[in-house]
C-alpha cells in the first residue's frame, strides 16, 4: 500500500468507527451486511472475501497500523478483519473546568485533527 492508499484507507476506516459510534442502525448493518456498510464509508471488499467484524477492548495506544497491516493481509488472503471498538468515553475527571464548558459547547480541540490546533 503506498502512501496515498494508506491515507485514504486511513480516512475510511476513521469514517467506519466514527459512523459506527454515532448510527446504531448502521452499527446493526455492520454485523448483518458488513459488506455493504464497508462500501458506505468506502472501504470496497471484493466479492466472494470473507469479512471478520472482531470487537477489540480499547487499549488506549493507536492500532492504525495493526489495523493497516491487516487489511493488506486481507488483500492477499481474501480474509478482511475489522478490528473496532466500543464507543470511546471521555474521562471528565481529568478536564480542567475550562475543557469541559468547550466540550459542551461543542468547541473543544480533540487534537485528532489538525484543523484546530495550528
Amino acid at each position: 500500500m503506498n502512501n496515498q492508499e494508506r491515507a485514504e484507507f486511513v480516512n475510511s476506516y476513521t469514517r467506519l468507527l466514527i459512523t459506527l459510534w454515532s448510527n446504531d442502525e448502521f452499527a446493526q448493518r455492520l454485523d448483518t451486511d458488513s459488506r455493504s456498510a464497508l462500501s458506505e464509508v468506502g472501504l470496497e471488499v471484493p466479492d466472494g472475501a470473507e469479512i471478520r467484524i472482531v470487537r477489540v477492548e480499547p487499549t488506549g495506544e493507536g492500532s492504525i497500523d495493526n489495523q493497516v497491516a491487516l487489511w493488506e493481509a486481507g488483500e492477499t488472503s481474501g480474509v478482511y478483519e475489522i478490528h473496532i471498538t466500543d464507543t470511546p468515553q471521555v474521562d471528565v475527571s481529568q478536564l480542567s473546568e475550562d475543557e469541559l464548558v468547550q466540550i459542551a459547547a461543542g468547541v473543544a480541540c480533540c487534537c485528532c485533527t489538525p484543523c484546530c490546533c495550528a
